[in-house]
C-alpha cells in the first residue's frame, strides 16, 4: 500500500490546499493529511478545528485521512508506515527551504521520500497567511476558501477583536 503524508499547519485551509489534497490523493492508495501541533505558533484555529473543517472539506475523498501530529515528520511517518511526503510548492522561492527539508528527511530515514508538487496556477499567489490578512479586515476571502468555511473564520476575527461581545 503506498502511504503520504501531505503535511501542513492548515489554519485555515485553503482552495490551494485541497487542490493539493485532490491531486495527491490521486496518485496514493492512502494520503493523510497531517496537521502539525506547532506549540510554538499562535494559530487562529485549534488542531481540533481545524481537523473537523478538513474531514469536511475532504469527505468526498474515500483514501484521505485528517490527523495530527507533534514532533518532526519523518518519525511521524516512521510511526504511521508512509513511504512518502508530498510537499507542495508556489514558488522557486520555496524550493530551497523544502530540498533541505526533504534531504535532510532522507538522511534519518532513507525509505522516505518527498514528492515536490507545483501549485496550480490559480492558486500560486494563496496562503493562509494572505487569508487571515483579508479576513481580519473584513475583506471577501470567497475566493480564498471554500464557502463553507468563511463565517468560521470572520468569526474568529469578531473574537479576537471584540472578545466581550462573544458569549460563552
Amino acid at each position: 500500500m503506498k502511504r503520504a503524508i501531505y503535511p501542513g499547519s492548515f489554519d485555515p485551509v485553503t482552495f490551494g490546499h485541497i487542490d493539493m489534497i485532490e491531486r495527491s490523493a490521486k496518485m496514493v492508495d492512502e494520503l493523510v493529511v497531517a496537521i502539525l501541533n506547532n506549540s510554538a505558533k499562535n494559530p487562529l484555529f485549534s488542531v481540533k478545528e481545524r481537523v473537523s473543517m478538513l474531514d469536511e472539506i475532504t469527505c468526498h475523498l474515500p483514501n484521505v485521512k485528517i490527523t495530527c501530529f507533534d514532533g518532526l515528520l519523518i518519525d511521524f511517518a516512521r510511526k504511521i508506515e508512509a513511504t512518502i511526503i508530498i510537499r507542495g510548492l508556489r514558488a522557486v522561492t520555496d524550493f530551497e527551504y523544502e530540498l533541505q527539508i526533504a534531504q535532510t528527511n532522507r538522511i534519518i530515514n532513507s525509505q522516505v521520500d518527498t514528492i515536490f508538487l507545483t501549485t496550480s496556477l490559480e492558486y500560486a499567489y494563496l496562503s493562509s497567511t494572505i487569508v487571515k490578512e483579508v479576513a481580519s479586515y473584513g475583506g471577501d476571502i470567497s475566493h480564498f476558501v471554500p464557502e463553507q468555511l468563511m463565517e468560521r473564520i470572520y468569526e474568529k476575527y469578531v473574537t479576537i477583536q471584540n472578545p466581550m461581545d462573544v458569549k460563552n
